[in-house]
């Protein structure tokens, strides 16, 4: 991919993960989602490229418009609120657990673009029952996502279809519990 190139431009351009639709009005079950831990090297303020098989570059100037952990709760709370039709959901940390009926605990390991032209994910998720934190389930997700155009924009987008996917794993499994 040719985006490494584009990493020298001295004006920073901001970035945010994009949900699939608004959330839905109104209540419904409890939903929280976080906490949500990042892998190290994909927790910083700049976009992560993978430009070879064991290297990894920071895109100086283009950067995440907030933590990155904030906002794929918020990406993720607000796509498990569409597909679970609940506008009562929370991105952690929430005030009270008497609210929330489901937490969604999720460690994402890879969120990168990959030189191969894809985004990538992997991320562990579990579900709790509240109260009492019961485990629901639990599963590895791994996926990919085409980046449409070779620019840092197109890779956002395919990172926030990824983080579409991962909700719609997530949310069978509460839908089937």
């Amino acid at each position: 991919m040719a985006l490494i190139a584009g990493c020298g431009n001295p004006n920073p351009t901001f970035y945010m993960l994009s949900p699939e639709g608004p959330l839905p009005s109104g209540g419904g079950t409890g939903i929280g989602v976080g906490p949500v831990s990042l892998a190290e090297y994909v927790d910083r303020q700049n976009i992560v490229i993978q430009s070879g098989p064991n290297k990894l570059e920071l895109a100086e100037s283009h950067l995440w418009a907030g933590d990155l952990d904030n906002s794929v709760a918020r990406v993720v709370a607000t796509n498990l609120g569409r597909r679970l039709d609940t506008g009562n959901v929370r991105a952690y940390p929430w005030q009270r657990d008497s609210e929330i009926d489901f937490q969604v605990a999720i460690d994402i390991r890879e969120f990168i673009a990959g030189s191969d032209g894809y985004a990538h994910i992997e991320a562990t998720w579990r579900v709790y029952s509240l109260p009492g934190s019961k485990l629901v389930r639990s599963k590895t997700f791994i996926a990919k996502e085409p980046i449409e155009n070779e620019d840092f924009e197109a890779v956002v987008a395919a990172q926030s279809r990824l983080l579409g996917k991962l909700s719609e794993d997530i949310a069978a499994s509460i839908k089937g519990r």
